[in-house]
């Protein structure tokens, strides 16, 4: 087997019931629950209108400006799969376009995220098919290859392999590893409800926040007397 353009077996991929659960969790809570630690870079923006992104990542790494490979990736994409292609985040070339959009849409395909960049942003931009990328090009793509799909790919330091979770929303992209959605997600989830619950202290005027003077006061800071 060739490293460098190969197409490797879809193995392993979170169920439908756990990409159901986190549907409703934001991507910010379930960052705090992984301590901050991971992130899919701060290029990586909503190009869709509204909408999350959520799903089991099929992956591909491609050449950058080529899209050859994923093309590939989305003819043998299972639908609620979401594309997660690392091109190197150059944008000189764009890697996909309306019309790929549209038979990825076809397909039952859930997202696509682009580590590089789109075109079409117009008509995408319009639509609500869950789209994230680092850029904007009219330059079109090269269909020659190398790639790889189905291999362990990385984003601004984030690991993402197939099968893992990938969520989006407007505050970004994480990767939520295979063998730790369940756990996150129930600290996630927590986070979340303890957030919405001091959101209703502070609409009813009963928000605590002595914890700020105090953690002044033990840092040793200068107040007025």
């Amino acid at each position: 087997m060739s490293i460098g353009f190969r197409v490797l077996p879809h193995t392993r991929k979170v169920s439908a019931e756990w990409v159901e659960r986190y549907r409703d969790v934001p991507v910010a809570n379930i960052s705090d629950s992984m301590n901050r630690m991971t992130a899919g870079g701060a290029r990586l923006r909503a190009m869709h209108r509204q909408g999350v992104l959520v799903g089991p990542a099929l992956t591909v790494k491609a050449r950058p400006g080529d899209n050859l490979m994923l093309h590939y990736a989305i003819d043998i994409a299972q639908p609620g799969d979401v594309i997660v292609v690392d091109a190197g985040g150059d944008l000189s070339n764009a890697l996909i376009g309306e019309m790929m959009v549209a038979y990825a849409i076809k397909k039952g395909v859930a997202g696509i995220v682009i580590n590089g960049a789109i075109r079409d942003a117009a008509s995408i931009g319009a639509g609500d098919f869950p789209l994230f990328a680092a850029g904007v090009t009219h330059r079109g793509p090269y269909k020659d290859g190398p790639g790889e799909i189905n291999v362990p790919i990385a984003i601004d330091g984030m690991v993402i392999e197939p099968g893992d979770l990938v969520i989006g929303d407007d505050d970004g992209l994480l990767c939520v590893p295979y063998d730790q959605v369940e756990s996150v997600h129930g600290r996630a989830h927590a986070k979340h409800a303890a957030e919405q619950k001091q959101l209703q202290q502070i609409a009813q005027g009963e928000n605590d926040r002595s914890w700020v003077l105090a953690s002044l006061i033990e840092k040793g800071c200068e107040l007025p007397s």
